[in-house]
């Protein structure tokens, strides 16, 4: 999306661009079943799977690695690339897309960071009201499971 603004000292115009934010988000899955959910201690509150933002200069990779290890306290391989979500509602806050990875990691996962809680959880315990448009990930990552 572009706008313009007037340059305050020659008063050519400026074009603005306006772009949407990278993310990521991690589906973990842990060695004893099932996978990893963080319940949110910031808007939009409520059970989601982990991840944040690509800080400038970062990989896509390299931020899932953190943020799952910021939110989960986990250390996590990345297995392989689920998708791209990009729909322009799918974050209430701003235009956000996101690359979802899947994941392993042993251990016990510890909520921190931005989580005020984390639990394990399998494909009947899905908590119903998910952050984001969590649970459209969730269902593609189920239907490609075996």
């Amino acid at each position: 999306m572009k706008d313009s603004l007037i340059c305050p000292h020659c008063g050519k115009v400026v074009e603005k661009y306006r772009n949407p934010f990278p993310t990521v988000d991690i589906i973990i899955e842990m060695e004893t079943g099932g996978i990893v959910l963080i319940d949110r201690k910031n808007p939009p509150f409520g059970w989601a799977l982990p991840g944040g933002f690509v800080d400038y200069g970062e990989s896509l990779e390299h931020a899932a690695v953190r943020e799952a290890e910021e939110e989960t306290s986990l250390k996590i391989v990345i297995q392989y690339l689920l998708g791209a979500y990009s729909d322009p509602a799918r974050d209430p806050r701003q235009h956000n897309i996101s690359a979802v990875f899947v994941a392993r990691a042993t251990g016990r996962p510890r909520a921190s960071d931005d989580a005020k809680d984390v639990g394990i959880f399998y494909q009947d315990s899905i908590p119903k009201d998910l952050a984001f448009d969590h649970h459209k990930i969730l269902r593609d990552y189920f239907k490609r499971c075996p």
